[in-house]
């Protein structure tokens, strides 16, 4: 059976359809200020897990870094568009996608290389690295004039009484 077009469920890398327990999208411009914004939707989104406070703490920096780069990069001299979907997965796993519709990355693999920036000397070029070390997987799908998509997963810690 085809996992539900509604993008609740999809196939995983075994072979097995997970189901997405609960789903929401944000869609905001591309102005710094929405950085916070951002990161506090993604935490409250995330409390239905009941994560510690350290699992929030790097869920908001990731989350932080995706759409600091996609403010910064994606749409240089320009407003735009992200778009920020947010599921709770079975196994107590959260995904967040971060989407924009701007400039693209040439080179993901490069863009990915610690120190790596095309911005200017206060960049540090960390922030793909700094995902990866706060979140379990992260994904970069990119397309040079069409925008980069994020997707980055998070298992939050069963606790005795807690989660789901």
């Amino acid at each position: 059976m085809p996992p539900a077009s509604d993008g609740s469920s999809h196939w995983n890398k075994e072979g097995y359809i997970v189901k997405a327990l609960d789903q929401t999208t944000v869609v905001f411009t591309s102005r710094s200020a929405n950085e916070g914004f951002a990161r506090a939707v993604a935490a409250c989104f995330a409390t239905q897990l009941d994560p510690t406070l350290d699992e929030i703490a790097d869920i908001k920096t990731a989350v932080s870094e995706a759409v600091t780069n996609a403010i910064v990069h994606a749409y240089p001299n320009t407003l735009g568009k992200i778009t920020m979907r947010m599921r709770l997965l079975e196994d107590l796993q959260l995904e967040i996608q971060i989407k924009d519709g701007g400039v693209g990355i040439p080179d993901v693999e490069q863009a990915r290389t610690p120190l790596f920036t095309t911005g200017n000397e206060e960049r540090s070029g960390m922030g793909f690295t700094i995902m990866e070390s706060f979140m379990d997987t992260v994904k970069v799908r990119s397309t040079v004039g069409k925008g980069t998509t994020v997707t980055m997963r998070r298992r939050i810690a069963r606790r005795v009484g807690g989660g789901q």
